[in-house]
């Protein structure tokens, strides 16, 4: 029986027939049995990159296969959230090396996205730490590949969103911690010039992003408050935190139980969160201590929290401009303001080099904004596609639901070697979502 899927923004929403497998044995039987499938972990993604007529659900096969403790090397199968890693990892003195907004993503999702952080411009996204992948591929062989080992198919499954096959296992190093807590810094700028100086002269911090006010207007366009980590030496903490200074994160108890109606997250009360968030630091300069939970995952302290754009959902719209292009992320930030298209949630980073095959990252500042679903959102958003196409940059695809093919084949200059790979590998399109059709990766 077919049910109505969603991803975390709650939009689209699709029938699909969902599959679950907790051996080989099935999933390869599965995978012959049917076509026109995607695997899906925990449907963090924002988009229909994990919807199709047959979704793979990778949730039960979901055990932690190898780690070598003293050199910080992990084998999990595809199923294992970045949730259960740090469970494990961090009481051992080993975190991730690369994690997103949100612990609650499958890791076979992360592989598929290639997902950053707020240490790329240091250290790089996933795939600069994965250093094998097992993948079934679509003549019901498992392959292993690697840098060294069937190349071509590593680089497309990184970042590939799933249609090289069905990721089985990812084998990667951790990053060595002696503490499970983070030396921050937040920094209050006046407005966007302010802000982009104190990402360049702080650009040796390994981890930086920034909360932006995109309504703010004059003096303050582009107000907001840039937040520094670094993982703290156990030497560097308050004898409160030295009784347990691997200690893991807590469950969230705080939960949204419903959608929000509509009216909730409007301009108004979008304008009044952002005044009340930028004056929230009553200092310019702000130091502190604090959990890596509260640094990394703020929102996941927050069950459900998508439910707060209402049951239309949201649409999550991440780009990435060159370096050299600051003033089309003003021209775009200047539209935001000007037609009160605020988000709840604009953050700003920076990406360091990376050029793989089909990978989102690309040396410059991102921005990730979230916007409800209203009946002039997706006509605003194509105007905002104009000015990232002619700036060289591109969107990301796990956050994408709505962008037009065209606009994505110019962005990605290396999508036809992409092409050729899945051709290689997936002959007969077996491994299919709704967003490569909308975007014809595959026809």
């Amino acid at each position: 029986m077919k049910k109505r899927l969603k991803n975390w923004g709650n939009y689209p929403e699709k029938a699909c027939q969902v599959h679950s497998f907790d051996t080989i044995e099935r999933l390869v039987s599965l995978c012959s049995a049917e076509d026109a499938l995607i695997a899906r972990g925990k449907g963090r993604c924002y988009g229909d990159s994990s919807l199709a007529e047959h979704v793979i659900s990778t949730n039960k096969y979901n055990r932690i296969t190898f780690f070598d403790v003293e050199q910080g090397v992990m084998e999990c199968q595809a199923g294992v959230s970045l949730d259960d890693i740090l469970r494990v990892a961090v009481p051992k003195g080993w975190f991730l090396p690369v994690t997103p907004g949100t612990k609650f993503v499958s890791l076979g999702g992360a592989v598929a996205s290639d997902i950053h952080g707020k240490n790329h411009h240091k250290e790089g996204s996933f795939s600069s730490h994965t250093l094998s992948i097992k993948v079934l591929c679509g003549d019901g062989k498992i392959y292993e590949c690697s840098r060294e080992q069937h190349t071509d198919l590593f680089m497309a499954t990184c970042g590939g969103m799933g249609l090289t096959g069905i990721i089985v296992s990812v084998k990667f190093k951790l990053k060595r911690i002696s503490s499970a807590y983070i030396r921050q810094k937040q920094v209050k700028a006046a407005n966007l010039d302010e802000l982009l100086r104190l990402f360049e002269t702080n650009k040796d911090y390994t981890y930086s992003v920034a909360w932006v006010d995109c309504l703010a207007t004059g003096n303050s366009f582009g107000r907001g408050i840039l937040m520094l980590g670094e993982h703290a030496e156990r030497k560097e903490l308050p004898m409160s935190m030295m009784e347990e200074p691997l200690k893991v994160h807590s469950d969230s108890k705080f939960n949204i139980p419903f959608n929000f109606p509509s009216f909730v997250l409007n301009k108004m009360s979008i304008k009044l969160f952002n005044i009340l968030y930028y004056h929230k630091n009553l200092k310019p300069v702000q130091d502190s201590i604090v959990h890596y939970d509260g640094f990394f995952y703020p929102l996941d302290n927050i069950r459900n929290w998508n439910r707060m754009y209402g049951k239309k959902g949201f649409l999550q719209y991440q780009f990435v401009l060159p370096l050299d292009q600051i003033a089309n992320l003003k021209d775009i930030m200047k539209k935001i303001s000007e037609k009160k298209m605020g988000s709840f949630l604009s953050v700003l980073k920076v990406f360091g080099p990376q050029d793989d095959l089909i990978s989102f990252p690309q040396e410059g500042y991102t921005l990730a904004l979230d916007f409800p679903v209203r009946s002039n959102i997706l006509n605003f958003l194509d105007e905002l596609d104009e000015i990232v196409e002619k700036s060289g940059g591109r969107l990301y695809l796990t956050k994408d639901a709505r962008m037009n093919k065209i606009f994505f084949q110019n962005s990605y200059p290396r999508l036809s070697e992409f092409k050729q790979i899945i051709n290689k590998y997936n002959p007969h399109f077996n491994f299919r979502s709704a967003q490569s059709e909308r975007l014809s990766i595959i026809e």
